[in-house]
């Protein structure tokens, strides 16, 4: 069966998923069980403190009541299902920590991955989450494609292994985190091993948007602007140690994914990472720093990178032939408060109105069809069901007939 010529399959490149915090001690191997219960109601209440810092009160009120009992799909698989059908999402790209909000896995093995956690805890707390998330996404094969979370800064060996099981059990990815603290940069020969097992197996390497050197920011009132001014930038800088590190030269099919940035960034990025390539007058006095690579900076990237485009915005899309309309992938980020669920539809609508049929259709699904490896006829019925059509998006006339005539 075809794609429907009338909708759009819609695939997230960004939802989350996670179980009550409690019920990851199930999952924990039971050496480490009563390390949980000592670290667990440490972990609730630094969650609990943060959440009060970044998302006010009346906030999180309102957001409940607007979202009723749907964000419970963090771990509940007939309610995801549920929700997900409403905002027109055929397929998901899963990362951890479900809603910020007590859904993360155990001794901080989520979205920071905190490289100063002992690193036992650290790789107890990823198995969990690996185990629960690869059940979780059996539960619906066709529509769902899991992260493994890979401490890979704290044990490259030991992220080989787990990378082959995460395969081997239906995992499509992996996530690791972008800070690497004391341990090594990642352009380090170490970590061989790992882009060549992802290369192999095919698992695509994602950063997530979320870590940043929070401990340099002391008490000051503006820390959360700090946040978000700068927290991009870490979660990108893994980028170009691996383009500049030849890692990228090395291994040609590896394929690197940078996701909840948005994709503006990425036009500026690339041709300053050119300009500081080109051999002229101003880099003669440098010493060579090239030879890794046999092509431009952007031509990687423009290979080897794609990026997760959360809530992707219009400047975006507006901007997407100098990103690469094959580099972006829409996101929702459900179930998260700062995503597009649940107004998912209206949000799609602003940002892709009056695009070209065939560009909306890449950036909404195709393209992460492609990286993460769906079955897009598999697809084809629920997509049929509940996919988004070209009205819902507001294209203009023209294009609304051709996309009916596919």
């Amino acid at each position: 069966m075809s794609q429907p010529s009338d909708r759009y399959l819609v695939i997230s490149s960004d939802c989350h998923a996670g179980l009550p915090g409690a019920k990851y001690r199930d999952w924990v191997d039971p050496e480490y069980r009563e390390m949980f219960d000592v670290a667990f109601p440490m972990q609730q209440s630094e969650v609990e403190r943060l959440t009060r810092k970044f998302m006010p009160d009346e906030f999180k009120a309102a957001w409940r009541r607007d979202t009723g009992d749907g964000w419970h799909g963090a771990w509940d698989s007939a309610e995801r299902n549920r929700q997900l059908d409403g905002d027109g999402i055929a397929g998901e790209v899963i990362f951890p920590d479900g809603v910020n909000d007590g859904n993360l896995p155990p001794f901080g093995a989520g979205l920071t991955l905190p490289p100063e956690v002992p690193s036992d805890l650290i790789w107890a707390g990823a198995k969990a989450h690996n185990r629960w998330i690869a059940g979780f996404c059996q539960e619906e094969p066709k529509r769902r494609a899991g992260m493994a979370v890979i401490p890979m800064a704290h044990d490259p060996v030991r992220a080989v292994e787990e990378i082959r099981w995460a395969r081997a059990n239906g995992l499509r990815g992996v996530f690791i985190g972008p800070l690497w603290g004391k341990h090594e940069p990642y352009h380090s020969p170490v970590y061989e091993p790992v882009w060549s097992v992802c290369e192999e197996l095919d698992m695509p390497i994602n950063i997530h948007g979320g870590a940043a050197p929070t401990e340099d920011y002391g008490d000051h009132p503006g820390n959360i602007g700090i946040f978000i001014t700068e927290v991009a930038w870490w979660s990108t800088r893994p980028a170009w140690f691996l383009i500049w590190s030849g890692v990228f030269e090395r291994h040609p099919k590896l394929k690197f994914v940078i996701t909840e940035l948005g994709a503006s960034w990425v036009p500026e990025l690339k041709a300053l990472m050119d300009q500081r390539f080109e051999a002229n007058h101003f880099t003669a006095k440098l010493a060579p720093y090239r030879t890794e690579l046999t092509m431009k900076p952007s031509e990687y990237f423009d290979r080897n990178i794609w990026v997760g485009a959360s809530v992707t915005s219009r400047v975006d899309v507006e901007m997407r032939h100098k990103i690469g309309v094959d580099r972006m992938m829409w996101g929702s980020d459900f179930p998260h408060p700062e995503g597009a669920w649940p107004y998912t539809r209206k949000f799609m609508a602003e940002s892709f109105h009056d695009i070209p049929d065939a560009d909306v259709r890449q950036m909404l699904g195709l393209t992460a069809a492609k990286v993460y490896g769906f079955d897009v006829e598999a697809l084809a019925p629920l997509v049929a069901r509940i996919g988004p059509r070209a009205e819902d998006l507001s294209l203009p006339a023209a294009e609304r007939h051709v996309a009916a005539a596919r």
